[in-house]
């Protein structure tokens, strides 16, 4: 069974996204954050098709988790992740090394596909690090609903890059959070004493313990909601082979860590293609 999907557009703001007459998510392509959090397009809300919030923007233990968002941890060192930086010899510190990513235009505009145009600066500077070209393609099917997530992130500044996060770089054991990631509401997994709820994985993986930094084609969040009661059940899908996940359950964190131990390193004028999908399922 399938759900009309519509498109609302607010010109130099933000696009929502409705399934019938329900709100499923809103892209903040021009936000006003503060830079120190790595100032970036994201969607909040995101809602389940019964209108069950899913997202978290701004949490108070991290203001820099921004809903659902793209970031790098570290860009030849600017900070695109947000908050304090790591480094081995000091530290978190509060840095002004953070970057930017401004929305430059849109290629295509559709309820059924968004192609948006991304740079990603140094704020300090102002100069571009990457070109990234964004595919966004929702598709509703009730109950469930689904986003794929497309990024071509092109290295234009001339010269090696290396992307890293603080596990690769400063030693920070199991800090390999980058890339696409999802701050959960707080409720989404609070088990309760329900094993029906918690965090699944590719390989009858159970738990966060389990789940965290091992490789796998998928995970799934199943959640129940305050006040409505309702269950949704998230899955993340990698459609670029299996993840070493970065998830956390307390603070509900899933992050799609395109590498973990290792820096990466992007070559100039090369592109590095990420390839996810979300679905949210009303159970």
């Amino acid at each position: 069974m399938s759900s009309s999907l519509t498109l609302r557009h607010e010109t130099g703001r933000h696009v929502d996204l409705v399934a019938g007459t329900q709100l499923i998510a809103r892209y903040r392509y021009a936000p006003d954050t503060p830079v120190n959090e790595a100032r970036r397009p994201f969607f909040h809300p995101v809602c389940s098709l019964a209108g069950d919030v899913l997202t978290n923007f701004r949490p108070n233990d991290h203001p820099w988790h921004h809903a659902l968002s793209l970031t790098v941890t570290s860009i030849d060192g600017v900070n695109f992740w947000g908050g304090p930086s790591y480094r081995a010899e000091d530290g978190y510190r509060p840095r002004e090394d953070h970057g930017v990513q401004y929305h430059r235009a849109w290629e295509t505009l559709t309820a059924e596909r968004l192609v948006e145009i991304v740079e990603w600066r140094e704020a300090a500077s102002g100069r571009t690090l990457l070109e990234e070209r964004r595919t966004l393609v929702p598709t509703v099917t009730a109950p469930a609903w689904s986003l794929r997530w497309t990024s071509e992130l092109k290295n234009v500044c001339g010269w090696e890059l290396t992307l890293g996060n603080y596990h690769a770089l400063g030693g920070l054991a199991g800090s390999h959070y980058t890339g696409l990631q999802f701050r959960g509401a707080r409720d989404l997994l609070d088990e309760h004493g329900d094993a029906t709820i918690g965090i699944t994985a590719e390989g009858d993986l159970r738990g966060e313990q389990a789940v965290h930094g091992t490789r796998a084609q998928w995970m799934e969040w199943s959640c129940q909601h305050d006040e409505s009661l309702r269950r949704t059940r998230i899955r993340f899908a990698s459609e670029m082979g299996p993840l070493p996940w970065f998830v956390r359950g307390k603070n509900p964190l899933a992050a799609f860590a395109f590498h973990d131990n290792r820096p990466q390193s992007l070559a100039a004028g090369d592109t590095l293609r990420l390839d996810h999908l979300l679905t949210f399922t009303c159970l």
